[in-house]
């Protein structure tokens, strides 16, 4: 890994390209209220962030990222439409030794422009692939918005639906919930007990929810039992989706073939469409671009649109870049304002190591 100084150069000379493509430098405090990110997150946050407490401003954490930060800036008082920058250190949690470090330096790009979403998909992917070509990365492009398509469009209980856009981030559990409601994996002991009435406890009740909060919940389970199962062909056709994985132009010609059966993801399939073709007018090789259904479902969980990362062939290394549109952040964070957002981090200290190495 390359050392601070050569990071803070190298990172230096990104945010100098990205005032040049009309960006703002802005800047975020190291320590950030925990409320928000907590709010957004879950819990599951803490086992990434370092938290720490203030005896005046409660509980905070170092800055894991910069988007939160700069989103909740925009909607306070940013102008529209807007182009911001910054360069910093952010900090998370490491499980293992290895490439990856807890602190680091992050340069991005942020656009804020409801005029033409695809256009800026393109602006952001586009600058991106140019200042990184000399490094020869492997870019690859997903769309979380067509995988929430596909599941609002299944045939089956809200509720069900609901559960899976909630997992769509975390592929073990989805997967495993959609295998459930398809009715492939048994339904275990205790629930069924539950199910039955044999699993209820008796009063007095123990726990933080009350009988009326149970009630309703084995009610709501009850519920899903009684539902039937979600299509075999329903499965199959959400199955196929998620394993699209070819060149874009090929990826598009795939997903229009499974758009004729599953309709619902017809204005996701447009989209790309459009997007690619701004791609394209920007000069981007777009047999040079993989589009991966699944990319992103993992590491990328305020994301809900386009997504992309630039990867180096070195074995366990971070992505060199990613980033994504995150359009319901703006709405969770602008308190009943909203506006089409897309941006994307760099890792400088990655570029100096693989500059370092050509």
């Amino acid at each position: 890994m390359a050392d601070k100084a050569a990071a803070r150069a190298t990172g230096a000379r990104l945010l100098a390209a990205f005032r040049e493509a009309g960006a703002v430098e802005v800047e975020a405090d190291i320590l950030q209220p925990a409320e928000a990110l907590l709010d957004l997150y879950g819990e599951d946050i803490r086992a990434r962030a370092y938290v720490t407490a203030d005896p005046l401003r409660g509980e905070m954490m170092l800055r894991p990222d910069f988007t939160v930060p700069v989103v909740q800036a925009h909607m306070a008082e940013g102008a529209e439409p807007a182009r911001y920058c910054y360069l910093g250190e952010v900090f998370r949690k490491q499980e293992h030794r290895g490439p990856r470090v807890a602190e680091y330096f992050q340069a991005g790009f942020e656009v804020f422009d409801r005029a033409d979403p695809e256009a800026a998909d393109a602006e952001v992917f586009a600058l991106f692939a140019r200042l990184l070509a000399p490094l020869r990365l492997r870019a690859a492009m997903g769309d979380i918005g067509l995988l929430m398509d596909a599941v609002r469009g299944l045939d089956t209980l809200p509720a069900r639906k609901a559960a899976l856009l909630r997992h769509i981030w975390r592929p073990h559990r989805f997967h495993a919930l959609l295998e459930r409601y398809a009715g492939l994996t048994p339904v275990p002991p205790a629930r069924a007990a539950l199910l039955t009435g044999a699993g209820q406890p008796e009063a007095p009740w123990i726990g933080l929810r009350d009988p009326a909060e149970m009630a309703a919940r084995i009610a709501a389970l009850r519920a899903d039992a009684a539902a039937a199962p979600l299509a075999a062909e329903a499965v199959a056709q959400l199955d196929a989706l998620f394993a699209v994985n070819a060149p874009a132009p090929q990826a598009l010609a795939q997903l229009r073939a499974l758009a004729s059966d599953m309709p619902a993801i017809a204005g996701a399939v447009d989209r790309l469409a459009r997007r690619l073709a701004a791609l394209a007018a920007r000069g981007v090789d777009l047999d040079s671009v993989r589009f991966e259904a699944s990319h992103g479902r993992a590491t990328m969980e305020y994301y809900d649109g386009f997504v992309f990362s630039f990867t180096a062939a070195g074995p366990g290394l971070p992505p060199v870049a990613s980033g994504g549109r995150y359009d319901a952040l703006t709405a969770v964070l602008g308190q009943g304002r909203s506006i089409p957002a897309v941006g994307g981090v760099i890792r400088p200290g990655l570029v100096a190591d693989l500059e370092g190495r050509a």
